[in-house]
């Protein structure tokens, strides 16, 4: 039971980090000095905060393998379709000079989590 608490908690951190990230860039996309209310760069938002929203929900699914629960399971996947309509979003926006988006690693983390989510769901 602690673990699933556990692990309930750290994907909703992740899904935390990952609303606040698409608020940031919503933010900064809206204003002339393209600045979000983080004082972060691009990298180092997406480090700070995309980062953590990847590898945390794949953390609390280890953590809680042998335990069942379908609410882990939604909460993966909310992690995971945010994810995606980031992704979404970086596409339909055009890349800064010298920059590269490689629509695999941008989706691939998505999917991961969408998997690992459906894999609990069935599991539980």
């Amino acid at each position: 039971m602690a673990l699933k608490a556990a692990a309930m908690a750290l994907t909703g951190i992740a899904i935390a980090l990952l609303v606040l990230y698409g608020a940031d860039v919503a933010v900064s996309m809206g204003n002339a000095d393209k600045e979000g209310f983080l004082p972060l760069d691009d990298m180092q938002r997406g480090m700070g905060l995309g980062g953590p929203a990847i590898v945390l929900p794949i953390i609390a699914f280890f953590i809680a393998i042998r335990e069942k629960s379908k609410g882990l399971g939604g909460l993966i996947i909310i992690s995971g379709i945010l994810i995606l309509i980031g992704g979404i979003a970086m596409i339909a926006t055009p890349a800064p000079e010298g920059v590269e988006r490689s629509p695999i690693m941008l989706f691939a983390p998505a999917i991961i989590q969408l998997a690992l989510g459906a894999i609990k769901i069935v599991k539980s």
